[in-house]
């Protein structure tokens, strides 16, 4: 595999470090027998959960729930001891605590000496995304392992009536994260493992050159970016959203279905000034867009 580098930005550059096992580089992304797919952070992701694995409402509505599984090193085999799993999900009433110091429905846990974590918690509900576009019933998981890729992801349950007309569960790269729902006296089980993945990724110094605000050429919002666990977030009104970085002064949005982008390029010129191009496609029969920003 090629090392590709994060070009024309003076001393900056990306690692990609070479797989074992049944997981290999075909030149966009890593594949493999054993691979857990990524998926999109969503917009109400937020950092700093109460390191707990009860996340339990008392007095809430919602079917209780335990979810556990145990994350493993790239070889597919070994258990990663200590690997950091954050969990959030909406309520029962359709609901995500973006606001209160509560964080209701989000938790954060570490994994036993065999790899093993677990949650005990309330099962999320379909809900309008807006427009009538309704998401399955999910739960949003961020796994971060030293020496590997911070996998964002979501799971998805059997039977839910929503999964074929949801762009993200209904891709190819879901189909492992479709999970039957076992009941065991009373409470509902749901068993998760996946294992970690090496990356691409641009070292500090380059994320902290392109962070910041940008203004848009012609009409339309600033963006402002900045670094959190080293890697490139783009503020909205929640927290942020992740993009990997993937290659060639290019970062991609997590982790969107097949069919559509949101992707970043960012051309550094000889006076200091940064150029921003943004290109985006809905869906695959939609048009492929592009604006420019420069930072400001």
């Amino acid at each position: 595999m090629k090392r590709r580098t994060f070009t024309r930005l003076s001393g900056l550059a990306a690692v990609a470090v070479s797989t074992t096992g049944f997981i290999k580089y075909n030149g966009k992304s890593y594949v493999g027998d054993c691979e857990t797919t990524s998926d999109i952070l969503g917009p109400f992701y937020r950092p700093g959960s109460p390191e707990r694995n009860n996340l339990v409402v008392e007095g809430a509505p919602g079917q209780l729930t335990q979810l556990s599984g145990i994350i493993r090193h790239k070889d597919c085999t070994t258990p990663y001891v200590g690997a950091k799993v954050e969990l959030w999900h909406c309520s029962a009433t359709e609901v995500y605590d973006n606001e209160t110091d509560e964080f209701r429905y989000r938790g954060t846990t570490y994994c036993d000496e065999n790899g093993k974590y677990e949650f005990t918690t309330q099962m999320p509900v379909p809900y309008d995304a807006g427009g009538g576009n309704y998401r399955p019933a999910h739960f949003h998981l961020l796994i971060s392992a030293p020496g590997y890729q911070s996998l964002i992801t979501q799971i998805y349950f059997v039977g839910d009536p929503y999964l074929k007309s949801d762009d993200s569960s209904a891709d190819v790269a879901a189909k492992n994260r479709i999970l039957e729902v076992k009941d065991k006296n009373g409470v509902k089980q749901v068993s998760f493992d996946c294992n970690m993945n090496d990356e691409l990724k641009a070292s500090f110094s380059a994320i902290d050159k392109i962070t910041g605000t940008y203004n848009p050429e012609g009409k339309g919002g600033k963006l402002t970016f900045f670094e959190h666990n080293g890697l490139l977030c783009k503020k909205n009104e929640v927290f942020g959203q992740y993009y990997q970085y993937i290659g060639n002064n290019e970062f991609a949005y997590s982790g969107m279905p097949a069919g559509m982008e949101d992707k970043l390029h960012f051309e550094l010129k000889a006076n200091g000034d940064i150029t921003l191009t943004r290109s985006t496609k809905r869906g695959a029969s939609g048009n492929k867009k592009s604006k420019v920003y420069q930072k400001i």
